[in-house]
Order: C-alpha cells, then sequence, then structure tokens
C-alpha cells in the first residue's frame, strides 16, 4: 500500500494537468475591466488578471504548452536509460565503447546554449515547447544510461543474464522482468520524472524572459499564454503586496508544485525495495 498511495495520487495528478490542458481555449476571453484583478474568493476558482480576465484560462493553456512535451521529454530518456541498461547486459566491449562514446560527445555540449540554437533555427509560425523538451531529453539522455549501465554492471551485466539463462527463463523474462521491471525501475522511472520537471521549469525560464523583455516565447504561439505569466503578473504583490497580484503568483505556484508533486510522488513509488 505505501506504493500504490503515491502512484495513485501521482497518476491522478498529472491526470488532472492534461485534462486542464485538454480543455485549454485557443484564446482568452474578452476583457471586463469591472473585474479586473479578482481574487479567487470574488471569482472563483483562480480569479482574474487586470483586465478581468479569469486566471483559470492561463492554467489552462500554460497546462497546453507544457504537458505533453515534458511528459514526452520524460519518456525519451526513460528509454534510452533501459537502452544503457540491457546494452551493459550484452558484454560486449565494442557496444560499451560506442555508448561512452556517445556519452562523452552529448555530455560535452553546454546544454543551455544548444537549447537556445535549437529555439532559434524553430521558425517562428511553429514554435513549440516539443522540439526544445525532446533536444533536452537527448542532453540529459548520457547521465540515464550510465546510471542504469551502473546498476545493471552491480547485477553481474552479462554474467547475470547467463545464469538466468542457465535457470531456463526466456529472454522476455530475463530482459524485461528481472533486469528492467525488477532491476532498472527505479533509475528508469527517477530519471524520466526529473526530465519532466526540468522541462517545465525551462519553459516557465524561457517564457518568462520572454514576457520580461516583451518578446514573442520560443515555446508557444503569441496567442496562448504560459504559467510564466501568472508568475509574472503575481511578481509585483512580493515588493509592493497593495498590487493585488498575489492570487496570481499563488496560482503559477500551485500548478508548477502539482507537476513537483507528481514527479516526486512518481519516484517514490518506484524506489527500490
Amino acid at each position: 500500500m505505501t506504493r500504490w498511495l503515491p502512484a495513485l495520487v501521482a497518476v491522478a495528478v498529472f491526470t488532472a494537468l492534461v485534462v486542464l490542458g485538454s480543455m485549454a481555449p485557443e484564446h482568452l476571453a474578452e476583457p471586463n475591466l469591472e473585474l479586473g484583478l479578482k481574487s479567487w474568493l470574488q471569482s472563483p476558482p483562480l480569479g482574474t488578471d487586470t483586465r478581468g480576465r479569469p486566471l483559470l484560462e492561463y492554467a489552462m493553456q500554460g497546462a497546453r504548452v507544457v504537458v505533453f512535451p515534458a511528459f514526452t521529454a520524460g519518456i525519451a530518456v526513460a528509454i534510452a536509460s533501459v537502452i544503457g541498461g540491457l546494452l551493459r547486459c550484452v558484454g560486449d566491449a565494442r557496444v560499451d565503447g560506442a555508448v561512452a562514446a556517445f556519452g562523452e560527445l552529448v555530455g560535452a555540449l553546454p546544454r543551455m546554449v544548444v537549447i537556445l540554437v535549437v529555439a532559434i533555427l524553430i521558425p517562428g509560425t511553429e514554435r513549440s515547447l516539443l522540439p526544445l523538451a525532446l533536444t533536452w531529453a537527448v542532453l540529459c539522455s548520457p547521465g540515464a544510461m550510465d546510471e542504469a549501465a551502473a546498476v545493471a554492471e552491480r547485477l553481474g551485466g552479462a554474467r547475470f543474464v547467463e545464469a538466468l539463462r542457465a535457470h531456463g527463463f526466456s529472454w522476455n523474462r530475463i530482459f524485461l522482468y528481472h533486469i528492467v521491471a525488477l532491476n532498472l525501475r527505479p533509475v528508469v522511472v527517477r530519471q524520466a520524472c526529473e526530465t519532466i520537471t526540468q522541462v517545465t521549469f525551462l519553459e516557465l525560464a524561457l517564457s518568462y524572459l520572454s514576457v520580461q523583455q516583451n518578446q514573442s516565447s520560443f515555446t508557444h504561439a503569441d496567442d496562448l499564454r504560459s504559467w510564466a505569466d501568472l508568475l509574472k503578473l503575481g511578481y509585483p504583490s512580493l515588493v509592493i503586496p497593495e498590487v493585488g497580484t498575489g492570487h496570481a503568483l499563488a496560482a503559477g505556484l500551485f500548478l508548477v508544485g502539482m507537476v513537483v508533486l507528481s514527479a516526486r510522488l512518481g519516484t517514490y513509488a518506484a524506489r527500490a525495495r
């Protein structure tokens, strides 16, 4: 039960974010200055912005921007981690050398510089977080593969596979069940969850910088809003409480906290016995 409970909560929180993003409108509602800067009590559930538009629409559009690309990047890193662990069980020095060379080459690249180059190369009419998320996943994959390979090495690598084959186990049961499901699972799930969190914060950082500079975002189209817009709207309340935008900051932090909570609970549920 200690594993199932956090797993169910993590899935429920992530599903809520997916549903939130799927319900996102294409455009924000029309301004209504009479409802400007209403709190969540005055205009539930999240209040309104300075023009009277519901912050719930900001939340839905932000979920639409970040959830699917972050999840895709997490899956990509998880697959790379599984591949790294399984290749270590092959017991071929040439394969290990090729994996090490790939890790050194990709690991030497400066991540943020590569991300910015990719962002600049994306046409302005096709801005999306997905290419940046997949690029981040590729840059993170060497570390995930190395950690999974280290776990497989502690198992015995090729000797572990040979021992199970000697006991009559099939290849599917050896690699998919004993190696991946039982031994690599904590590493694979943790690396995937960490990547989801990292991509979320990457989107927030890039969008916040764009909002600060009043420029188009690298991660989404101009008619969409990010969770960074909520943080930007609510930040002045930390300096001047009288501006009345604290509810926007709380909403942005709550949404980011949902992502972090889901990732942490997923990691906890998949921990080693």
